[in-house]
């Protein structure tokens, strides 16, 4: 996800609708196991870790939504009846702000918790820019991740995720903005 102006078509009431269905961890994270195939509640709350009854309330939001839409009733191991939900790819087109950005992250540090370390691939970068390097940067990547975001999922591929994070970095500031800036601890404890 990341931020766009909003769709024309899209009312304040809808996009404020839309960004309170998003502004959960868990909900983020339902998507993404959503993707590339469906899933049933009791699947995904499986997959999660969590109470079924308690993802079936995410689930339902997301739906209203339409972050996630209701695929063909199924029969499960049982026989019961099962509804498998995909995700709509509607995030990826959602403006988020500022609030998402916490959420956002600890969704990335959630997931990439469950990742063997010797699998991350990470770069960080320091950069000293103008404001036209910087639209610039942020250009050209908001267009890499939208041409891969848009490009049809290779059904025999691995899953990955991509996080892109961009900040000012406050500690090379001259002099250092620590009184703005606070504590790690405290910006830690925020979430």
């Amino acid at each position: 996800m990341t931020e766009r102006a909003p769709d024309l078509g899209t009312s304040t009431a809808d996009a404020d609708a839309d960004a309170r269905a998003l502004a959960s961890t868990l909900r983020i994270r339902i998507l993404r196991l959503c993707l590339d195939e469906p899933l049933t509640n009791r699947e995904i709350a499986q997959r999660l870790g969590r109470n079924p009854a308690t993802v079936l309330h995410h689930v339902r939001t997301l739906v209203d939504r339409g972050f996630l839409v209701a695929q063909p009733t199924r029969r499960g191991a049982r026989g019961a009846r099962e509804v498998p939900y995909l995700a709509t790819r509607k995030s990826w087109r959602t403006p988020g702000g500022p609030s998402m950005s916490r959420v956002l992250i600890d969704a990335f540090l959630e997931e990439v918790a469950l990742v063997d370390t010797e699998e991350l691939q990470i770069s960080r970068l320091g950069l000293r820019l103008d404001a036209a390097g910087l639209e610039d940067l942020t250009s050209r990547v908001h267009a890499i991740l939208e041409e891969f975001a848009t490009r049809p999922p290779d059904p025999d591929g691995t899953p990955y995720s991509v996080f892109w994070a961009l900040h000012e970095d406050v500690t090379r500031q001259t002099p250092p903005r620590s009184a703005a800036m606070g504590s790690i601890d405290e910006a830690l404890s925020d979430g």
